[in-house]
């Protein structure tokens, strides 16, 4: 019996190939850094860890959504008292997260945020 032709490729398949360079997403519209994503994009796009969004109330004086974990980056969205903001991650004196899984993204100031009871 003769052996099995040879494949030019190997049949590698799944959502991540290694094909080339892929667009960036907006860091700001996206909810996706180097190092984690919403869940929500699990499958669109790889990273080493996914975070399901954990809901913050903005506080009584408001919040601005900034571009950098620095009281004086760009303002991307202002929140209103009682707004709700999707926390990924905390670090320091501040959360990095997003409006809603379409964006905007930023950070808000951990003081002017208060954790949704459970």
């Amino acid at each position: 019996m003769p052996p099995p032709p040879k494949a030019d490729k190997p049949d590698v398949g799944g959502p991540f190939l290694l094909s080339g360079p892929v667009a960036r997403a907006e860091a700001t519209r996206v909810p996706l850094r180097g190092d984690l994503a919403h869940i929500g994009l699990a499958g669109r796009y790889f990273v080493p860890h996914y975070a399901v969004p954990q809901p913050w109330y903005v506080g009584p004086s408001g919040a601005p959504l900034l571009a950098a974990p620095d009281e004086n980056a760009e303002t991307l969205h202002q929140f209103a008292a009682g707004d709700t903001f999707d926390v990924l991650e905390i670090s320091g004196t501040w959360a990095w997260g997003c409006v809603s899984l379409e964006g905007p993204v930023g950070y808000v100031e951990l003081d002017r945020l208060a954790k949704v009871a459970e």
